[in-house]
């Protein structure tokens, strides 16, 4: 269903949609050194029910670190924002969603844009190594990192391209992205859906934390994924998020059956970001 992809190389993947579901849109992003080959069963699922769906490739990925490195988080953003646009000016109604940094930028395009509503798996919003704050100097001593890796993973790999190190000026890049969208969740009013792994390597707690404490939407449903890693979208429990989004794109305002009320929308008092 692919007309600009395959499974061997990354490329960005649109589907026009067909029957009854043409009419809703949903725009995919990926994240951070990832591509649409992190989402593509994903994309491919919802594409087979009928939704016309788009995920583009950002600009500094599916290639190598040196490219990503000549990047800032706003061309990345812009990217995203021109393909559901694009899709949005196609379908009657429009959905953004996205996994990890895909998942902060799909929450901005969202305070941003009339969206009918956000799927995000696992989104980035905080990191666990405190040394971020430093970044603005560091990335001038410091060239490179060596990326994050989750040891237990059991998610299938992907080819995204040579990322076998990371930048330390495109991480900086990363944060501003966090900080930017978390000034600007309370301006997200739509409903929200929010998948995340028990155990993720990459994103701390404190971003869901964050997220249920700004959002500005109180439809706001949280769904747990116990034997996922961060790439959940390739993982054991991804069955659960193609079915539960595809419910979501439905009906919006309905709540998935994982989702615990007495969550439903709650807001810790305690927070803590980059």
């Amino acid at each position: 269903m692919s007309e600009s992809s395959t499974p061997m190389a990354p490329a960005a993947y649109r589907y026009p949609g067909h029957g009854a579901n043409a009419g809703i849109g949903v725009a995919i992003c990926h994240g951070f050194t990832g591509s649409p080959l992190s989402v593509l069963p994903w994309a491919e699922h919802l594409a087979a029910l009928g939704h016309a769906v788009t995920v583009p490739l950002l600009p500094g990925h599916g290639t190598d670190w040196r490219d990503l490195a000549r990047h800032r988080w706003q061309d990345w953003y812009q990217a995203f924002e021109s393909a559901y646009l694009d899709l949005a000016a196609r379908t009657d109604s429009c959905f953004v969603a996205g996994l990890s940094m895909g998942g902060t930028i799909a929450l901005r395009t969202a305070a941003r844009h009339r969206v009918a509503g956000v799927a995000v798996v696992n989104p980035g919003l905080s990191f666990y190594d405190r040394r971020v704050r430093y970044l603005g100097v560091l990335k001038y001593l410091q060239r490179t990192t060596v990326p994050l890796r989750e040891t237990e993973s059991t998610a299938a790999p992907t080819q995204d391209g040579d990322y076998s190190l990371t930048p330390l000026s495109a991480v900086h890049e990363l944060r501003r992205l966090f900080n930017a969208t978390l000034r600007e969740l309370p301006a997200v009013e739509v409903p929200a859906l929010v998948f995340k792994s028990d155990t993720d390597a990459v994103v701390p707690p404190t971003s869901l934390a964050l997220l249920r404490e700004r959002l500005g939407s109180r439809e706001l449903s949280v769904v747990p994924l116990p034997g996922s890693g961060h790439v959940a979208t390739l993982d054991v429990d991804a069955p659960t998020i193609f079915a539960e989004s595809a419910r979501f794109f439905r009906e919006p305002t309905s709540r998935p059956a994982a989702q615990s009320p007495a969550t439903w929308g709650r807001r810790p008092t305690t927070t803590e970001h980059a």
